[in-house]
């Protein structure tokens, strides 16, 4: 298979399938035009780091993953080790979005009836320079 070949059997842009080849996740052959083709077994591999990327994966945790399995070893330890550590990142990160959304709701309704003012020497905009609830 070609790149776009490959690409289209998995849904994905051309670009995507060079930059995991670029990043060393898959090896094609190339052909004495120059030409890289990609095995079934490349398209199996790819197919994995989508759906690794899609439950949040990084380019990393996958390295590691591969890593592991081209050592005759069960990634299956690692997988759930990375994945809990993910999950963990992503309750935070959910944490901070959802004080954030509540920091611009405040400030929303704080400036609802705030007039607007100028510039000065001491200010850019009072509005934010006012707000009541910096994070800490």
């Amino acid at each position: 298979m070609r790149v776009k070949q490959i690409a289209d059997a998995l849904e994905i842009s051309a670009d995507s399938v060079r930059y995991y080849t670029r990043i060393g996740f898959l090896v094609p052959s190339k052909s004495h035009n120059g030409y890289k083709y990609y095995r079934p077994a490349d398209v199996t591999r790819l197919r994995f780091i989508l759906s690794a990327r899609s439950l949040g994966f990084s380019i990393n945790d996958i390295k590691e993953i591969l890593f592991t399995s081209s050592q005759t070893n069960a990634p299956c330890p690692t997988v759930r080790r990375l994945i809990e550590q993910r999950l963990k990142e992503t309750e935070q990160r959910y944490q901070d979005m959802h004080e954030l959304r509540l920091r611009m709701r405040k400030a929303i309704s704080e400036w609802e009836n705030t007039p607007d003012q100028h510039p000065t020497a001491d200010t850019i905009c009072h509005l934010i320079e006012g707000f009541t609830s910096l994070k800490s």
